[in-house]
C-alpha cells in the first residue's frame, strides 16, 4: 500500500483539486492523508459564527477523507493569517514522519491567495526537515521522494500541467462526496463544482483518459501520462 499526503491551505482545497486522485487511489488499495493548514473558517456564511463554521469544516473534511478510507488532519492556524514560521512548520514535519507518505501534493507556489503561497513553501521546508535525521523529533525521519503541485483555480500563475493521472475509476465517487461539502455547491463567489468537473473533462481530453487531473513538478520537460501518481518518480 502506498500513502499519498495532500496538503492544502484550507479544507476544500485538496478535496476539489485532488479528490478524483484520492478516490481513484483508494480503489487501487492506496491510502490518502489530507491535511489542511487552516479550516478555511473565514468563509463562514452570514448566519453562522466563525467558530461554528470551523467545526463544520472539520467534520466535512473528516467525512470526505473517511469515505475513501483516508485520514483528515486540520491544523489550528487561523484562516487568512497563515505564516511560513516554526508554528506552522513543525506540526507538518511530524505528520510526514508519522504517516510516511510516498508522495506529497500541495499548492503551486504562485497564487492570488496568501495562505496558498505560504502552504507551498511550508510543505517544501517540512519535506526537507522530515527527511533529515539531524532534526530530532518524537518520530523517526522519513524522506518522501516525490512532491507534486495541484491545479488550483487560484494558483495558475506559471502553472504548467506535466503529469496527467487517470481518475476515471474514482470520478463518480469523488463528485458524490464533493457535493456534501457545503461551500462547493452553495458558494456565491465561484461555481466550484462546475469548474472542477469541467477541468477533469478537459484534462481527460488533453491526455486521452476519460477523466484526469493534472499536476506540476518543478522540472517540466514534457507531458507524462500515468495510471497512478505512484508510477512516476520525480527524482
Amino acid at each position: 500500500m502506498s500513502v499519498l499526503m495532500l496538503v492544502g491551505a484550507h479544507v476544500g482545497d485538496m478535496e476539489l483539486t485532488c479528490g478524483g486522485l484520492v478516490a481513484s487511489e483508494a480503489l487501487r488499495g492506496n491510502r490518502s492523508v489530507i491535511v489542511a493548514m487552516t479550516a478555511g473558517e473565514k468563509g463562514n456564511p452570514p448566519d453562522m459564527p466563525v467558530q461554528a463554521y470551523r467545526e463544520q469544516k472539520v467534520r466535512e473534511a473528516a467525512a470526505f477523507a473517511g469515505a475513501f478510507g483516508g485520514t483528515s488532519v486540520v491544523l489550528d492556524s487561523e484562516d487568512g493569517m497563515l505564516e511560513e514560521d516554526d508554528r506552522s512548520l513543525w506540526p507538518l514535519v511530524d505528520l510526514i514522519r508519522i504517516h510516511r507518505p510516498d508522495a506529497i501534493v500541495t499548492h503551486w507556489k504562485n497564487s492570488v491567495h496568501k495562505d496558498h503561497r505560504a502552504t507551498s513553501r511550508i510543505v517544501e521546508h517540512a519535506r526537507y526537515y522530515a527527511g533529515n535525521a539531524g532534526f530530532e523529533r518524537p518520530y523517526p525521519a522519513h524522506a518522501c521522494p516525490d512532491l507534486f503541485y495541484a491545479e488550483n483555480l487560484e494558483d495558475l500563475d506559471g502553472f504548467s500541467p506535466f503529469l496527467y493521472v487517470d481518475i476515471t475509476a474514482g470520478y463518480e465517487d469523488w463528485i458524490r462526496e464533493l457535493k456534501k461539502i457545503e461551500f462547493v455547491t452553495k458558494s456565491t463567489d465561484h461555481r466550484y463544482l462546475d469548474y472542477y468537473e469541467a477541468l477533469a473533462t478537459i484534462r481527460g481530453c488533453d491526455s486521452g483518459y476519460h477523466k484526469a487531473e493534472a499536476f506540476m513538478v518543478r522540472d517540466v520537460r514534457h507531458m507524462r501520462l500515468e495510471d497512478s501518481i505512484f508510477s512516476y518518480d520525480v527524482r
